[in-house]
């Protein structure tokens, strides 16, 4: 094995952080790990993982369960796909190989959900196959040791850099370490931006440092400008507190998490309406903008369409971040105080306008 391999191995055993599912026995834990840091930092999905495992223990609890259970346990987390794709392919293994994970990247990848990276992940440090992982922190350190200008997001130069580290992961008797390694490295050391470059134990190969070029690489690709949608959404109580909420229409991501109403689909008339905040969410692909608005019921309420509902406890259910984000707004109390004298602005401007109407 190639000193610089070495290095990096020891690096690793002595800089490592302590995760609840590094080292865990159970291939099913980890896979679920796997699946939670896609595109998630760490310390999000840490509290996620221990709460996800103890509802969901096991495949078979995993296949099983119900969709409002399996959104709510995934609510915050984002990428939601990811959560429906694990329950299908929990399913699949349930059906088709008695909830056993299968033990190489090859077969891994026939499952939902699972791409190289995540199969090289799972295959590696569950059952010792020698496949490289590629994700966002790998690709990171190699393109600055090694001076590679390839667009990262395609698949092709994954692929090549992942040809290229096959020899060094084979020559380790711990394969799972060694990606972790590497992964860890990404992560706390040559970060994206000020890499801690005199920490690195692959200083001494590193072209990017040598030449003092490592916040080039990996070159950066021009994005497009994101689409705008912007809605205005209503915060609506009936007379014993509830909250009107409507399961997510149109976007796919979403399906099955509830939210506020917007304005222009409610089906009965409001009175009184009071703009009082903006709340603002970049998605991967369209920025959204919601407008939200308090207003007053009619005395007498329509029957509600069946995808609507008054909601006493909308903890319990699976809402979407934006709505969980902005009832955490609402409760603020400067914003309580800002909206309570607006309304009492209001109000004296309306009494001052019918006293000039009867004069």
């Amino acid at each position: 094995m190639p000193p610089w391999c070495l290095r990096l191995l020891e690096w690793y055993y002595h800089a490592r952080r302590e995760m609840p599912w590094r080292g865990h026995p159970d291939a099913y834990a980890v896979w679920v790990s796997e699946i939670m840091l896609q595109q998630t930092q760490v310390n999000t999905v840490r509290p996620y993982f221990e709460r996800f495992l103890q509802l969901f223990p096991d495949v078979f609890a995993l296949a099983s369960a119900t969709d409002e259970a399996l959104l709510k346990a995934w609510e915050g987390l984002g990428y939601y796909t990811r959560v429906r794709n694990l329950r299908k392919a929990a399913q699949q293994l349930v059906a088709e190989n008695k909830g056993r994970l299968p033990q190489t990247a090859r077969e891994l990848k026939n499952l939902p959900g699972i791409g190289a990276y995540t199969a090289a992940a799972i295959a590696s440090i569950c059952f010792n196959e020698c496949e490289p992982v590629v994700d966002g922190n790998v690709a990171r350190v190699f393109a600055r040791r090694n001076l590679l200008s390839d667009d990262f997001s395609k698949e092709a130069p994954r692929r090549n850099l992942a040809n290229w580290l096959r020899p060094f992961i084979s020559a380790c008797a711990a394969p799972g370490d060694f990606n972790q390694a590497m992964m860890e490295l990404g992560a706390l050391i040559c970060t994206p931006r000020h890499p801690v470059c005199p920490q690195c134990p692959l200083r001494s190969e590193c072209k990017a440092a040598e030449t003092m070029r490592q916040e080039d690489y990996p070159v950066a690709l021009k994005r497009k400008a994101l689409p705008e949608r912007k809605h205005e959404v209503l915060l609506l109580r009936n007379a014993k507190g509830e909250l009107l909420l409507t399961q997510h229409q149109g976007e796919r991501l979403l399906d099955g998490f509830w939210e506020l109403p917007r304005r222009d689909l409610l089906s009965f008339p409001i009175r009184r309406l009071q703009k009082c905040y903006i709340h603002k969410q970049t998605f991967s692909h369209f920025r959204q903008i919601l407008t939200v608005f308090t207003a007053e019921l009619p005395d007498e309420l329509p029957s509600l369409p069946p995808d609507f509902q008054w909601c006493a406890a909308p903890e319990k259910l699976p809402i979407t971040t934006a709505t969980r984000k902005i009832l955490m707004q609402m409760q603020s109390p400067h914003l309580q105080n800002h909206l309570t004298e607006r309304a009492s602005g209001s109000k004296t401007s309306q009494a001052a306008k019918k006293r000039k109407s009867t004069r």
